[in-house]
């Protein structure tokens, strides 16, 4: 480092028609080095979160960090009892009935979601989709029109269970629907998986 001092004052000091020229050059370089120390500390600093057990590369859509909160205290929060499904298999509306009704929970009374600041609605709201006028609102995935869209070419069991996704989602319990299972991570040959 001292030794680029010195080569930075040599610069300065010798007088020619160039100076100009070679000063210009000398804050493009130490702009350029400058912004990459700063661009690879903002790099490292967005993964440095060792208590995060979610896989940011495995949820359906890219999770952006204002939403990392509410995704992972959704994650937290729900996956403690049945598999935390990713927000974009439900129109918003299911999403909404189900964070208003916590006494009627698929058949249990559960506790509210302990978010003061609503993270984990914004969270849902912001990834699921919308639901058409003429749509009746889903509460089982095989009544998702999203979640088939989700599984194209796949003969999906009948009915479809949260227990069904294990079989070809080994990584769900870490949020992670995108890494197969084995047999399913081979393409289809007439077009359909199983």
């Amino acid at each position: 480092m001292l030794e680029s001092f010195k080569l930075i004052k040599q610069i300065f000091k010798r007088k020619s028609s160039h100076n100009y020229t070679r000063r210009l050059i000398l804050m493009v370089l130490l702009w350029s080095l400058v912004m990459g120390w700063l661009l690879s500390l903002a790099i490292n600093a967005q993964g440095a979160d060792p208590t995060v057990t979610i896989d940011p590369g495995g949820t359906v859509d890219v999770v952006p960090q204002h939403y990392r909160l509410g995704e992972t205290l959704y994650f937290e929060q729900c996956s403690t009892c049945h598999i935390a499904l990713p927000p974009e298999v439900f129109p918003s509306q299911t999403w909404q009935d189900i964070l208003d009704d916590t006494e009627q929970h698929y058949g249990r009374s559960i506790p509210p979601l302990n978010d003061p600041l609503n993270l984990v609605p914004k969270y849902l709201y912001h990834f699921s989709r919308l639901k058409r006028e003429d749509e009746a609102t889903p509460y089982r995935l095989y009544q998702s029109r999203y979640f088939l869209a989700l599984h194209p070419g796949v003969k999906l069991p009948k009915p479809v269970e949260m227990s069904s996704c294990v079989g070809c989602h080994p990584r769900d319990r870490e949020f992670n629907f995108r890494q197969l299972s084995p047999e399913w991570d081979t393409p289809p040959r007439n077009g359909e998986f199983r």
